[in-house]
């Protein structure tokens, strides 16, 4: 199983303590640093200081300051960027980066967010139109080979001979992620253009039933479900002691009832176990959402005491 750090800087963070948690989790062996793509804090318990970061502002800024680990968002929302800006922004940010990069895009959703930086938030069904056709759309940029040009007219966006440049490292382009509860929209956009499908912040019952929907919708199409790499992502509190477990479930600032009951909780062997029982899903990679990024010994207590238990 890969463990990734995955973390939500908009609730407080700068880009330095996104530095150095992703140095951390580099040292400690971990496979990649994710961070999520939003503007505004979602949090009652957080004022937002010092202020959002862009996602692939401070990626661009990582890949250049870390050396292996790899890099990506959990998730992009398709409203906030034009998709053939996107397509260069990432293909440019995985040249940075030697080839470490991955996209996870999704439809949007934080209504409130999207008001307060002026950005259009349509309804359901046309954010997912316009996701379909930036899925499209990007990974036609990033696949059109050198020297020719790439034309897409779509329902809500058009571009006309775009030579698709620049060209990622990775080829034929940066894995796609996609990840979400939907039953029949999301597995299908899955089918079609990921690499990897995430069910975000769900009970292992609720998981499998995400998984086998997202391998109907490959079979349904012609793909073999094993292509899929199958993850998950949930809040993180680890602790060798009880006393640890209650100081960072105080640090993440929502109900500890709740988190305990829904989240990732307990001592190295607990959460081992925990991790286990998606594993049994067919689940290979897992998002361990790090709140507190000052905490760098939580990241050490992760890698010495439950990685170890997950490959043995």
């Amino acid at each position: 199983m890969q463990l990734r750090i995955f973390t939500e800087p908009q609730e407080g963070n700068s880009y330095d303590h996104q530095l150095a948690l992703a140095r951390r989790a580099e040292e400690c062996g971990f496979d990649a640093f994710f961070r999520s793509d939003h503007y505004l804090a979602q949090t009652d318990w957080s004022d937002g200081l010092p202020g959002p970061t862009d996602s692939w502002i401070t990626l661009a800024g990582l890949a250049r300051e870390t050396r292996r680990i790899r890099l990506g968002t959990l998730v992009s929302s398709a409203t906030f960027r034009d998709p053939a800006v996107l397509a260069l922004t990432v293909a440019q940010v995985d040249l940075m980066s030697g080839g470490r990069v991955e996209l996870g895009l999704g439809a949007g959703w934080f209504e409130a967010e999207h008001r307060a930086f002026g950005l259009d938030f349509p309804d359901t069904v046309t954010r997912f139109e316009r996701l379909e056709e930036q899925l499209e759309m990007i990974t036609g940029l990033w696949e059109v080979p050198v020297g020719e040009k790439y034309t897409f007219t779509g329902q809500h966006y058009q571009v006309t001979d775009s030579p698709g440049l620049p060209k990622p490292a990775q080829h034929p382009h940066p894995p796609v992620i996609i990840g979400g509860k939907g039953k029949a929209r999301t597995p299908a956009l899955t089918a079609e253009y990921a690499a990897e499908f995430n069910a975000p912040f769900t009970s292992v019952e609720e998981t499998a039933a995400l998984y086998d929907r997202v391998r109907a919708a490959c079979t349904a199409i012609g793909r073999d479900p094993a292509t899929l790499t199958l993850s998950m992502a949930h809040a993180t509190i680890v602790g060798s002691t009880d006393a640890e477990v209650e100081r960072r479930l105080t640090a993440y600032g929502k109900d500890a009832a709740h988190l305990r009951e829904h989240a990732l909780v307990g001592s190295p062997a607990q959460v081992a176990d925990q991790l286990g029982r998606y594993a049994e899903l067919g689940m290979t990679r897992a998002y361990l959402q790090i709140i507190d990024q000052t905490d760098l010994d939580h990241l050490d207590l992760i890698a010495a005491e439950v990685a170890p238990q997950l490959t043995t």
